[in-house]
């Protein structure tokens, strides 16, 4: 595995736990089970979010894009409205 590095910051690893949740919960949605892949792709995003909140710009990594609270606002409005809409959808039988 010589293509494969660790990550050196504590926010590589938090993001790299990210990306593994939120390819689970895009499994899960192409499953079947559509409600619960879109509440674990939401929880990614507020993980991502309180990765970010916590660790300081220089152990980010690749959580940190841009200003703090630009990261901090866009992973908790897209967790947010992807959780919601995951409550509200009906279903349909």
């Amino acid at each position: 595995m010589n293509w494969f590095k660790k990550p050196s910051t504590t926010g590589g690893i938090v993001y790299l736990v990210v990306i593994a949740t939120m390819l689970v919960g895009l499994g899960t949605v192409a499953a079947g089970a559509w409600r619960v892949g879109l509440a674990l792709m939401g929880g990614s995003f507020l993980l991502a979010f309180a990765g970010r909140a916590v660790l300081p710009d220089e152990r980010a990594g690749m959580l940190r894009i841009r200003r703090r609270f630009i990261d901090l606002a866009t992973m908790a409005v897209c967790g947010g409205a992807i959780l919601v809409l995951a409550a509200v959808i009906p279903n349909r039988r």
